[in-house]
């Protein structure tokens, strides 16, 4: 078994969404048990009714087994008064600690960021219609859309130009359609106009529609993101560390070696690679003949150099085409159209693949967290 030196530079590699900074250095690990065969972690909160406890759960038992271990316990207390005091002072806070509420990025189970590395293999009309086929399971959806330089959202999602709302608290209230919640650099600038951005403005951006909007409680929060490796992707992994990347790509060996480099971008910046797509996945004709324009298995072959799941093959349709400019999904539109159940399989696989709590922890939120005193074994906090 590894050492409690060992377990706590592991868990540096757990961040909080909230506060951006890694639980160790937050005082939040309060006990580590090392037996036999398990490693019992002990995590404080900053308020007893957290939603984050799934995220923790899992990044606790990934940072574990890098070390090698198989059976982890994750438990919660919650910090006092005294010790939210400290945090607070430690971080230089003016106003409290996050409280845990549905108002923040906190409420959102599932960041799932959308990208192909290269232009042109509709990464963009995927997402809307992935949007569409996560409502129709009964999920709640937002979109973002970080593609500032290419936005295409509102206009596939029949949206105009309009200025979302100001709420009450101050909070920017994406527009909804098809029961998404969407929101977009399209809805700030006249249409059609080119938005010319250096880094420093694109970082600024995305913070405002990641913080400064109120999306509420979200299943899964879909970012389509912008052709290849840069500012935005980073800034991205640098506000969600929670994230995961969805590859795209078409069958054709040009845009598989592309969108390759997109994977090592996300895991250079530590973003998992959740799958990969395969887009135009050969033009389906009204009459259900099938013609692979773009070859054959290079979606299969990216997933297996990566050692991911391939979620789905979804082909080109016509229907695809028009209701993308129509501005209502597919999925909406004609449930039976072949690229509607191809996206609906992908939509499904997200699902089965989606974190859970562990049995004993399901209910959780429903209970009330457990007070513990601090052990021998707890960190000071700072």
């Amino acid at each position: 078994m590894p050492t409690r030196e060992e377990i706590l530079e592991a868990l540096k590699s757990v961040i909080d969404p909230e506060i951006r900074k890694d639980v160790v250095e937050l005082g939040m690990v309060r006990e580590i048990t090392i037996g036999d065969d398990r490693v019992d972690v002990m995590i404080s909160l900053t308020t007893g009714g957290c939603p984050l406890r799934n995220h923790f759960v899992v990044a606790v038992r990934k940072a574990l087994r890098g070390l090698g271990v198989d059976e982890c316990g994750v438990e919660f207390d919650v910090l006092s008064p005294e010790e939210k005091a400290a945090l607070q002072k430690k971080l230089g806070m003016s106003s409290g600690l996050p409280t845990g509420d549905a108002a923040g990025l906190n409420a959102i189970r599932n960041v799932i960021c959308v990208g192909s590395g290269k232009g042109g293999v509709g990464k963009s009309s995927l997402t809307v219609n992935l949007a569409a086929a996560l409502v129709a399971e009964g999920k709640t959806v937002g979109v973002l859309d970080a593609d500032v330089w290419g936005y295409s959202i509102p206009r596939m999602f029949g949206l105009g130009s309009d200025r979302p709302p100001i709420s009450p608290q101050r909070k920017i209230l994406p527009l909804e359609s098809q029961g998404v919640k969407i929101m977009s650099i399209g809805f700030f600038v006249p249409e059609d106009s080119a938005v010319v951005w250096r880094g420093p403005m694109l970082h600024k951006a995305l913070n405002q529609f990641l913080e400064d909007v109120e999306w509420g409680a979200l299943d899964y929060l879909l970012i389509d993101l912008p052709p290849g490796t840069g500012d935005v992707s980073m800034t991205l992994a640098q506000l969600l560390p929670q994230a995961q990347f969805l590859l795209v790509t078409t069958p054709q060996p040009a845009a598989q070696k592309v969108a390759k480099r997109a994977a090592e971008m996300a895991t250079k910046v530590s973003l998992d690679v959740l799958g990969v797509v395969e887009n135009m996945s050969g033009f389906t004709t009204p009459g259900g003949e099938r013609f692979p324009i773009f070859g054959e298995g290079g979606g299969q072959e990216l997933a297996d150099e990566l050692d991911v799941p391939l979620f789905g093959k979804v082909p080109l349709t016509m229907p695809l085409r028009v209701q993308a400019d129509a501005g209502v999904p597919i999925v909406a539109e004609d449930p039976s159209d072949p690229a509607s159940q191809a996206v609906r399989q992908v939509a499904r696989g997200l699902i089965a693949v989606e974190p859970q709590l562990p049995p004993v922890l399901e209910d959780l939120a429903e209970l009330p967290v457990m007070q513990h005193e601090p052990k021998g074994a707890s960190l000071p906090m700072a």
